[in-house]
């Protein structure tokens, strides 16, 4: 099985709870920490992975919504 990295986070909750959302969406990710914490209380930085066939779904769940796409996009009628 193929895995591909889609976000890396400062912290190890954040990768996880990431983790659960597509878990949600019945999505198997897993997460791999970058490193190794100095202390008690450091955050960890970590990588959140997907399979290569699960990209695209796991990207478009967890980008954000745009509600206001007339004012992003600052549409004016004449």
């Amino acid at each position: 099985m193929t895995w591909t990295t889609i976000r890396t986070t400062g912290t190890r909750w954040e990768a996880e709870w990431l983790q659960q959302m597509l878990a949600a969406h019945e999505i198997p990710a897993r997460v791999l920490s970058q490193g190794t914490a100095a202390h008690l209380g450091c955050s960890v930085p970590a990588a959140l992975q997907v399979r290569v066939q699960d990209q695209w779904a796991a990207l478009l769940l967890l980008s954000p919504i745009e509600e206001h796409l007339e004012e992003t996009l600052d549409v004016t009628p004449e």
